[in-house]
């Protein structure tokens, strides 16, 4: 079953429904009970496949500072 996105016309109030088909009459408004409601394009998000977490900040980088080859990463030594 789709999960749609709907608007009231009445008050404007955005809300989202599971619906069994696509031929089904639109839900009532959840805030005002109005019948008045447009079915809205949806957006759907994509689960992206595992990826390595974020460095914190200030974490050093791997490789160096590539200047002098200081192990503590960029701007930690006094060439940079």
């Amino acid at each position: 079953m789709p999960i749609y996105e709907y608007v009231c016309s009445k008050c404007s109030h955005d809300f989202e429904d599971l619906v069994p088909s696509s031929t089904s009459p639109a839900p009532p408004c959840p805030r005002c009970a109005s019948k008045r409601v447009e079915r809205r394009l949806s957006v759907f998000a994509v689960g992206r496949t595992a990826a390595p977490p974020p460095a914190p900040c200030g974490a050093p980088i791997p490789g160096g500072c590539g200047s002098c080859g200081d192990p503590r990463g960029p701007g930690a030594c006094a060439l940079d």
